[in-house]
């Protein structure tokens, strides 16, 4: 497996981005998901449930859908066998009130949050990245 394990080095390089456009979660029934794949997914996940899709929100039009999201992606190169980031930047952004939803890729951590406080979670998020670099240089 490829990537960062190290977690001083995964938040001293983690370089949160925010991702272009607003997204949104929707659950659809399973057998009813041929008929969403058109709409731009960019996540699903299959529950007991139902499927749910991770969607930009001018696409969810006439499904359920949770309130608009903003993404955040940490573009270090992070190992899913990594320990110890999601807790990281989990703890700043509770610190700051903000909710985190987050979706692990094989390259990278991805993170959803109320479109309200993306800025501010980007902020909180470079934040912790660089505590943990002046902490290295320490």
């Amino acid at each position: 497996m490829s990537g960062v394990t190290d977690l001083d080095d995964l938040l001293a390089t983690m370089q949160p981005a925010l991702v272009e456009g607003v997204f949104v979660y929707a659950s659809v029934p399973a057998d009813d998901l041929a008929n969403h794949l058109s709409r731009g997914l960019i996540g699903l996940f299959r529950e007991e449930e139902g499927i749910t899709l991770i969607l930009p929100a001018e696409a969810a039009e006439g499904l359920a859908a949770s309130p608009p999201m903003r993404l955040i992606t940490l573009t270090v190169h992070s190992s899913l066998e990594a320990v110890g980031l999601t807790a990281a930047f989990a703890t700043a952004l509770t610190a700051a009130g903000i909710s985190a939803n987050v979706v692990a890729g094989y390259h990278h951590d991805h993170i959803f949050v109320p479109e309200r406080d993306a800025e501010r979670a980007l902020e909180t998020l470079k934040g912790l990245s660089r505590t943990a670099r002046e902490k290295g240089d320490a």
